[in-house]
């Protein structure tokens, strides 16, 4: 009897959840494609784990129809980052979703006939999937987060993609930058952790890379504008992440914080570009580059980087690795489990090889 014959009759669900990212489609494509040749049947819930609730909301996959998804930005089947199960609230405080609500989707899970479910996610969209393992729920994890901050694997998917709309801004904002002799700040997404601020920072040839790991002073900012007009360069550009704080400061949000979900960061762009027009007398302009981050088509790497997942999910279900998340590790791609991958934010580290790079350069991380 082959492989197929062997795990034939599966029926798996798709659940996609927290904000949306280049390379979710692409991910649903490679697991519904993969499982039909195994002769499984796939479907997907809609509006992330909410749609697991009474009545469920159900739409079928059809392998014949997945081709377009390969390039499709966002996800065919909506996603909440808020709501009845939510599991981070505030700044990143973790909480356990209502049992009521966690058996109500083990009652569902079961009437569907499900044989597992593919939870593609950030941290606390995995958080809720490692709970719905512990009553019973067959899950594998898929990591997806353009901050690139899951433990336990070298790359979310998405990341790439991220960085690459912040690299095209960089270079579209030197020509005014110059043109003008302006400081332009361009704010990116990145809560508590500083890795699309460091990449596109390096890649994008920023002078200024102010990223949560590291709290910042404005008079070492000053000193590094000052330092390049002495060296007769009259521009500046500045990538900061929306989590980064002056040191003693507080993150700055946006509008008030509903209780079931994180606090909503953005706005430490232009109170950087303010405090820098203050203290050196020079137009300075912010950026946010906000959700064009997170949407459009992924890049070729991504769309790869999905498939990959995609596919080892399938393996995964086919092995019984369930409680597990797919990552990608020196060695490709293996499972590990979600309680790793969720343990704890990977930040960049601050005597790191991307820190260390970029104070070889002369960029100014803000802190001296």
């Amino acid at each position: 009897m082959n492989a197929e014959a062997k795990t034939s009759g599966k029926k798996i669900a798709i659940v996609t959840g927290g904000g949306d990212c280049p390379g979710l489609n692409t991910v649903i494509r490679a697991i519904v494609k993969a499982g039909a040749l195994r002769g499984w049947e796939s479907i997907g819930i809609q509006d992330g784990y909410e749609g697991l609730l009474d009545p469920p909301q159900i739409l079928p996959l059809d392998y014949r129809a997945m081709d377009a998804l390969l390039y499709r930005g966002g996800t065919i089947l909506g996603t909440r980052n808020r709501g009845r199960f939510s599991a981070k609230t505030g700044h990143g405080e973790a909480r356990r979703v209502p049992e009521e609500i966690l058996q109500e989707t083990k009652r569902n899970f079961d009437a569907l006939g499900l044989s597992a479910l593919v939870c593609i996610g950030g941290d606390g969209s995995l958080t809720i999937a490692q709970q719905l393992y512990e009553i019973g729920i067959p899950v594998v994890g898929v990591p997806k987060t353009i901050d690139n901050d899951l433990a336990a694997t070298i790359m979310t998917f998405g990341f790439e993609t991220a960085v690459s709309t912040a690299v095209d801004a960089l270079d579209r904002l030197r020509s005014t930058a110059e043109s003008h002799d302006r400081v332009m700040v361009l704010e990116v997404m990145g809560r508590y952790a500083g890795w699309i601020a460091g990449f596109a920072g390096l890649a994008g040839g920023a002078d200024v890379i102010l990223i949560p790991e590291i709290p910042f002073d404005y008079d070492a900012i000053r000193r590094k504008i000052q330092a390049r007009e002495a060296m007769g360069k009259e521009y500046t550009l500045v990538v900061v992440a929306e989590g980064a704080k002056p040191r003693g400061g507080q993150f700055v949000t946006t509008g008030e914080t509903d209780g079931d979900r994180e606090a909503r960061l953005g706005g430490i762009g232009h109170v950087v570009a303010a405090e820098i027009e203050k203290r050196t007398g020079k137009e300075s302009r912010c950026v946010v580059l906000g959700h064009l981050q997170r949407g459009g088509q992924p890049s070729q790497w991504d769309r790869q980087l999905c498939t990959r997942f995609g596919v080892h999910a399938v393996e995964m279900i086919a092995a019984g690795q369930f409680g597990m998340m797919v990552a990608l590790t020196g060695h490709g791609m293996e499972p590990v489990k979600l309680t790793d991958a969720i343990a704890n934010i990977r930040r960049v580290p601050v005597d790191g090889e991307l820190v260390q790079t970029a104070r070889a350069l002369g960029v100014s991380l803000g802190d001296e």
